[in-house]
Formats: structure tokens, sequence, C-alpha cells
């Protein structure tokens, strides 16, 4: 753990963290059919709960990232993620020659 991340929770909330956002994940192909983004509101709901109460989600996250950074940069927007959010900001920025 760096110096810089949050102290880690309670194990009762960070299980029920985990529990909720795996329940959120699964539910989410349930919700994709309803009108309005209820689908996409759940999954990155579920991923957020996810990746932040386990390290092995985030270190399978990684991988998935440098496997296919499209699809990791996408689903990174989607949950609003501050890193994804600076780099989308800075791939957009003018180049200063």
């Amino acid at each position: 753990m760096t110096s810089t991340s949050r102290p880690a929770p309670h194990p009762f909330k960070r299980y029920g963290q985990l529990t909720l956002g795996s329940l959120m994940i699964i539910l989410a192909p349930l919700a994709a059919p309803l009108p309005g983004p209820a689908g996409a509101v759940l999954f990155a709901g579920g991923m957020i709960l996810v990746l932040r109460n386990s390290a092995a989600a985030r270190q399978r996250w990684a991988r998935l990232k440098r496997r296919s950074p499209r699809i990791g940069g996408f689903i990174d927007r989607l949950m609003r993620r501050g890193s994804a959010l600076r780099r989308h900001a800075r791939d957009k920025a003018p180049v200063a020659n």
C-alpha cells in the first residue's frame, strides 16, 4: 500500500461492498434493455466498488487494459475514473513544440 492511498475499510464493510459491486455487475445485463442508461450505471457502479476493494481485481483490470486499451479506456471513462479523465484531457491537449 502506498502512502497516498486511503486506509483500508473495515473487513465487513469491504466484503459488503465487494458483494454489492459483484451483484451490480451481474444485474447490469438484465437492466440494459430498460430505457435509459440503467445497465451502464449499474456496471460502472459495480466496477467502482469491486476495484476499490479488491487488489486481485485491480491487477486483472490492469492486465485487461494492457491487452485491449480501447475497451479499458472506454470503461474507465464510463466509470469516470480520475486517471482516465486526466489521460483523456492530456491526449486532447495541443502538443507544445
